[in-house]
């Protein structure tokens, strides 16, 4: 399996430098990485920047969020990653600044390659001068902000060196306090150990002895679901409609009794789409939400 990181953060918080960062010293550690990177408008800006390193593999997704409309393109362009290298150890994931944390992870998890991906964690880069100027932020932007901080598995507080030692110490507790389960790095230019990302990830997942995004207290987990046998219809969705509010996106591939091939199914914040394939695709079902390890699907 390839072990995939998701570089999440607000505009302008550093993201790209911290792909960069990472990018050396996976080099040096004689890993072969490859980079997805998403950038919100049409100019590859960012990624011209990264692709000076050629001998890295690298698919983008411009003029488009990774998290909403680009979703399928997404899925097409990380296919097309794995189908065309088949040597890669790590895959890095930078996400624009405006994607919210959840529906970035579920554009990234698909049932096409879940059994290919493992998927360690979130690392998000705060700025923490932004941190401290949040309140000038419309609700909606701060809304977002603040939920890429909430979901962070390992939280970077970034560009430390334009603080006060008393600002350093009023933004290191906040964050401390707003999530309480990442730890909390203090940088300048995003620079951090990639060994000790990967060691609080390894870590994390291996108190739960399972191969999801959650650990200790983690804030979101993935958990993929296969089907031996097709479903009642009616049942599955009484099935969903038990699950508790912390389940947040579902989709993947269901078979149904009486139907030659699984139905595309997702689930969103309460509702439930069906779509007909035509292609027999491989019966799975991914689950993302916050305390999810025990679910399973049982029949009524």
């Amino acid at each position: 399996m390839i072990d995939v990181y998701l570089l999440s953060g607000f505009l302008g918080s550093g993201k790209t430098s911290l792909l960069v960062n990472l990018i050396s010293q996976l080099k040096e550690q004689g890993k072969k990485p490859a980079i997805f990177m998403n950038e919100f408008g049409s100019i590859s800006v960012d990624s011209d920047t990264v692709g000076k390193e050629k001998d890295i593999p690298l698919k983008e997704l411009l003029n488009g969020c990774i998290c909403c409309t680009g979703s399928e393109k997404t899925e097409a362009q990380l296919q097309g990653l794995l189908e065309e290298n088949n040597d890669i150890d790590v895959i890095l994931i930078e996400t624009t600044g405006a994607a919210h944390p959840v529906e970035a992870l579920d554009s990234v998890y698909s049932p096409l390659f879940a059994e290919r991906l493992q998927i360690r964690g979130i690392v998000t880069v705060a700025d923490a001068k932004r941190w401290l100027e949040r309140d000038k932020m419309s609700p909606q932007v701060r809304s977002l902000f603040m939920e890429q901080i909430r979901h962070a598995h390992v939280l970077l507080a970034n560009k430390m060196d334009l603080l006060t030692e008393s600002e350093l110490a009023t933004v290191s507790m906040e964050l401390s306090n707003f999530n309480n389960s990442a730890p909390i790095i203090q940088t300048t230019n995003a620079d951090i150990s990639f060994s000790f990302i990967e060691k609080v990830l390894s870590n994390a997942q291996n108190m739960t002895g399972t191969s999801i995004v959650s650990g200790r207290n983690l804030p979101l987990s993935s958990k993929l679901i296969t089907f031996d046998k097709p479903v009642d219809k009616d049942e599955f969705e009484e099935w969903v409609k038990s699950l508790p509010d912390t389940v947040y996106r579902m989709k993947g591939y269901v078979p149904v009794r009486g139907i030659p091939n699984p139905f595309l199914f997702q689930y969103a914040y309460g509702m439930v789409n069906w779509l007909p394939e035509y292609v027999k695709m491989e019966p799975k079902l991914v689950i993302i939400g916050e305390g999810i390890n025990e679910i399973e699907y049982k029949e009524y």
